[in-house]
């Protein structure tokens, strides 16, 4: 059977990559765009000269139910996710601060396309890109709904994939999270220095990632039967 894909959070920094790998594997493609982006034209121009579909069904549950009846994806991938940044320019800008938090976008609308994919009694693999470091009851609001929606997608009876990335970098980032990069810089620094000294465990799994190579290496488990119910860390998301 040929795979369908469906990728939430397709113009984030990683989700180009995963279409653009998505479609280099010759996989019909749904890159999901908000349908009130004010970069859906080149959102749109970007992804169809991949070759893939461009879906802008709006964030409401209804809607998004008959968007999977209707695609009946047999991949999704869930890459959503926010900044404190955002949840500020909202504020600063007189929008709804709430609606970019962690709660309402890492959570809300990642368990809401889990949720269209059973009401439309589909179970596709579901690939959830987690985070290094997730536990249960963290106080990180960022790490606590990531485990809480982890717990929720392994309740939920579809075969899943989650992948849990260390920093994750490289160029053309069109947001830019300089935290990130000084902390990935730090990190990787002092990772090799760990590694010379003999602790390549420890440097295989709090390495940083970058977007190309963890996208190559989301849409390689997602098409290997021995990655279903895979939590994935470290050299498991640097595949060449």
């Amino acid at each position: 059977m040929s795979e369908i894909a469906f990728v939430g959070g397709a113009t984030g920094y990683t989700g180009r990559e995963v279409v653009r790998a998505l479609r280099a594997r010759g996989i019909d493609t749904h890159a999901h765009v908000r349908p009130d982006s004010s970069a859906l034209a080149r959102y749109r121009s970007e992804f169809q000269g991949f070759g893939a579909h461009v879906d802008t069904t709006p964030w409401e549950e209804a809607a998004m139910i008959a968007t999977m009846k209707r695609i009946k994806p047999t991949l999704v991938f869930a890459l959503l996710g926010t900044t404190r940044a955002r949840a500020k320019r909202a504020t600063k800008e007189g929008r709804d601060a709430a609606k970019e938090s962690y709660e309402a976008v890492d959570y809300g609308l990642t368990a809401m396309m889990l949720r269209a994919c059973l009401a439309a009694e589909l179970h596709p693999r579901f690939l959830y890109v987690s985070s290094l470091g997730v536990s249960e009851g963290s106080a990180n609001p960022y790490l606590e709904v990531r485990a809480r929606f982890e717990r929720e997608l392994k309740a939920s009876g579809v075969p899943y994939t989650i992948a849990r990335p260390s920093f994750i970098t490289g160029p053309d980032r069109e947001e830019s999270r300089p935290a990130e990069r000084y902390g990935a810089a730090l990190a990787d620094g002092l990772l090799s220095v760990i590694g010379v000294l003999g602790g390549h465990t420890l440097k295989a799994r709090y390495a940083s990632n970058d977007a190309a190579t963890l996208a190559h290496s989301l849409v390689a488990h997602a098409l290997r039967p021995e990655s279903v119910n895979a939590e994935l860390e470290g050299e498991a998301l640097r595949l060449k």
